[in-house]
C-alpha cells in the first residue's frame, strides 16, 4: 500500500524512531519541570516564564541553525542536539533537592538551544531518506509517531512523578534522548554532491526568510499557526487546572497533557492512510477555527472527562493544520533551502508555543485562569477570520499530490 511505502526505507525508520524518542524526552521534561515549578512557587507567572526562557534560543540561533543544516551534515547535527538534551536531564536529576527555579530555567535554555539546531536539520533530512512520491506517507507517519510520543511522554512522566518522584523522570528523559542520538548515528545518508561551502554571510543566512516572504501561501499558513497557538495555547497552565480546578494531581496532569496528542495521533494515522487533502486551504482555516472552539469548551468544563474530550479535539484539529503546513513547506521548498526554510518555520512554531506560554501565564495571573483561556480561544477564531479575508492564496490553495507539486517546482527552476 502507498500509505506504508515510506516505512520500507531503513533510514526513514531510524529517522522516525529518533523523532519519536526525542519528542518523548521533550514532553517528559516539559511535564516534570511544570510540576516542580508549580509545587515550589504556586505561581502562574513562573510557569508562563518557562516559555520566555525557551523562546530566546530560537530567536538567537534559528537562522544560523538553518544555514548549518543546508551546508553541513544534518544527521550529525541532529545527533549532537540529542546528546545535549540528555546531559540536561542528567544535570537536573543530579541536582536533587537543590534544584530550583534558576537551575531549571538554565537547563531549559540549553535544551531549547539544542532543539533550535535539531529542528532544521531533522526536517531537512526527510527528503533525503524517502523519494518525493512517498513524502506524504512519510509526513503522515512522522505525525503519528510524534503525537503518540506526545501522548506517552506526559502520561509516563505523570505516573513516574506520582510513583518515584521527579529525579526518575529526569533520568528517563535523558535515556530517551540518548537512544534518539543513537538512532541518528545509525542512519546512513549519502549527502548529495554540492558546490564548495560559501563563507557564512547574513545574505546566505537570511535567504530562507526571503523565500518564505516570496511564497505568500506559506507565509499565510505559518502566520495562521503562529497567531492561533499564541492565543489558543493553555498547556503551560495545565498544572493549575490539575491542582486547583479539576483536582486530579500529577497523574491527572500527565493525562491532560497527553489528551491533545492522543487526538492528534489518531488523526495523523487517518491522514497517513487517506493521502492528500485537495481543498487544503479551506480545511486548514476550518481546522484552526475548530481548535479555538474546542479550547473555549475546555476552559469552561468542570469535569475531568469533558476537559479531556475538549483537549482531545484540540489535538485532532491541530494535527490537520500541522500535516497540511508541513506538506506545503516540504513540497514548495528546493532542497538547497530546506534547512533555512525549516528554520523560519521552526522559529514561527517556537514563537507561538513559547510566547503563547508567556501570554497564558500572565493572562491567568491578571484575569483568572478560566477567563484567560476563554479569551484565547475566542481570539483564535478572530485570527482565522482575519487571515481568511486577507489571504486569497491560502483560501485557494489545493494540496495536489506530492509528485505533481514537485514537478511544478522543478519546472520553475529551469
Amino acid at each position: 500500500m502507498a500509505a506504508y511505502a515510506s516505512l520500507h526505507s531503513r533510514n526513514f525508520r531510524f529517522l522516525l524512531a529518533s523523532g519519536v524518542l526525542s519528542v518523548i524526552a521533550q514532553q517528559m521534561l516539559a511535564t516534570v519541570v511544570g510540576w516542580d515549578l508549580y509545587q515550589a512557587t504556586r505561581s502562574a507567572v513562573v510557569l508562563g516564564n518557562v516559555g520566555l526562557v525557551q523562546i530566546i534560543p530560537p530567536i538567537l540561533f534559528t537562522f544560523i541553525a538553518g544555514y548549518l543544516a543546508d551546508h553541513y551534515d544534518r544527521r550529525r547535527t541532529a545527533m549532537l542536539t540529542q546528546i545535549v538534551i540528555a546531559i540536561v536531564g542528567l544535570a537536573l536529576a543530579a541536582a536533587g533537592g537543590s534544584r530550583g527555579v534558576t537551575l531549571i530555567y538554565f537547563c531549559l535554555f540549553l535544551a531549547a538551544t539544542a532543539r533550535a539546531f535539531q529542528w532544521p536539520a531533522a526536517s531537512a533530512l526527510l527528503p533525503q531518506v524517502v523519494p518525493m512520491e512517498h513524502l506524504t506517507s512519510a509526513i503522515g507517519w512522522q505525525g503519528t509517531g510524534r503525537e503518540m510520543a506526545t501522548v506517552g511522554g506526559p502520561a509516563l512522566a505523570g505516573a513516574l512523578i506520582a510513583w518515584k518522584g521527579s529525579e526518575t523522570v529526569y533520568l528517563m528523559q535523558a535515556a530517551f534522548a540518548g537512544v534518539s542520538a543513537l538512532c541518528y548515528a545509525a542512519m546512513r545518508v549519502a549527502r548529495e554532491p554540492t558546490e564548495p561551502r560559501p563563507a557564512m554571510s547574513w545574505k546566505g543566512v537570511a535567504e530562507g526568510v526571503r523565500f518564505v516572504f516570496r511564497e505568500k501561501v506559506i507565509l499565510a499558513a505559518i502566520s495562521l499557526d503562529l497567531l492561533a497557538v499564541f492565543f489558543g495555547g493553555a498547556v503551560t497552565i495545565l498544572p493549575i487546572y490539575a491542582q486547583d480546578i479539576l483536582h486530579v494531581g500529577a497523574t491527572g496532569l500527565g493525562w491532560l497533557r497527553a489528551a491533545p496528542a492522543f487526538g492528534a495521533a489518531l488523526m495523523a494515522l487517518y491522514l497517513a492512510h487517506r493521502g492528500h487533502i485537495r481543498n487544503a486551504g479551506v480545511v486548514l482555516l476550518f481546522s484552526v477555527a475548530g481548535f479555538g472552539v474546542a479550547m473555549i469548551g475546555f476552559a469552561v468544563a468542570t469535569t475531568v472527562w469533558v476537559s479531556f474530550a475538549m483537549l482531545f479535539l484540540t489535538g485532532v484539529f491541530d494535527c490537520v493544520s500541522v500535516v497540511l503546513r508541513i506538506s506545503l513547506v516540504q513540497t514548495r521548498t528546493p532542497d538547497a533551502l530546506r534547512g533555512r526554510v525549516a528554520a523560519v518555520n521552526g522559529l514561527f512554531i517556537a514563537c507561538s508555543n513559547q510566547w503563547g506560554a508567556v501570554e497564558s501565564g500572565v493572562a491567568a495571573a491578571l484575569f483568572g485562569t478560566v477567563p484567560s483561556v476563554v479569551f484565547g480561544g475566542a481570539a483564535t477564531i478572530v485570527v482565522v477570520a482575519a487571515i481568511a479575508v486577507m489571504s486569497g492564496s491560502l483560501r485557494r490553495w489545493t494540496n495536489r499530490p506530492v509528485a505533481e507539486a514537485a514537478a511544478e517546482l522543478h519546472s520553475t527552476k529551469r
